[in-house]
């Protein structure tokens, strides 16, 4: 408790500088415990952080833009073209073939990007899936391939 004493007594300058602020010995400690902590944990919630992003991303192909291109297919008898895109899920394609049953937008998101912030990548047909469409997200990387994080995530496999 912080109080003013009239005696100048050793215990009362200690009060009052206790009251003060924290000293520069107890800021450094609290520091260097913070980092420590810190440097045990991050590696660990990173790991799980790529883990929820691939999971996310196998998420919205397998359901999401999937369910979704099955509702656009089921309205227009066909699936959007590759030119035109995923892009059709959101606004009606004025390219050939215009849909005659556009009954969108199918998806309630405005913008059609993986975990990672890249675009899907769409191909229909595909050449995966020559009877419907291929469906993917490049990973981490953004780029075709790789290995753990960056390794594609795909509706063929």
């Amino acid at each position: 408790m912080c109080t003013e004493n009239k005696k100048n007594s050793l215990k009362t300058k200690l009060l009052r500088r206790r009251c003060g602020a924290f000293s520069l010995p107890e800021i450094l400690i609290a520091l260097v415990i913070l980092t420590t902590i810190t440097l045990l944990i991050m590696p660990r919630l990173s790991g799980k952080t790529e883990k929820a992003r691939r999971s996310a991303a196998l998420m919205d192909i397998e359901r999401g833009l999937s369910a979704a291109l099955d509702d656009y297919e089921a309205d227009n008898g066909r699936f959007p073209t590759s030119q035109q895109g995923l892009d059709a899920l959101l606004t009606k394609p004025s390219s050939e073939p215009v849909p005659r049953n556009w009954q969108g937008p199918y998806l309630k998101k405005k913008s059609i990007l993986d975990p990672w912030g890249y675009p899907y990548q769409y191909h229909s047909p595909g050449q995966k899936n020559p009877h419907s469409y291929d469906l993917w997200s490049f990973g981490a990387d953004g780029k075709e391939g790789g290995e753990g994080p960056d390794m594609d995530v795909v509706n063929w496999e």
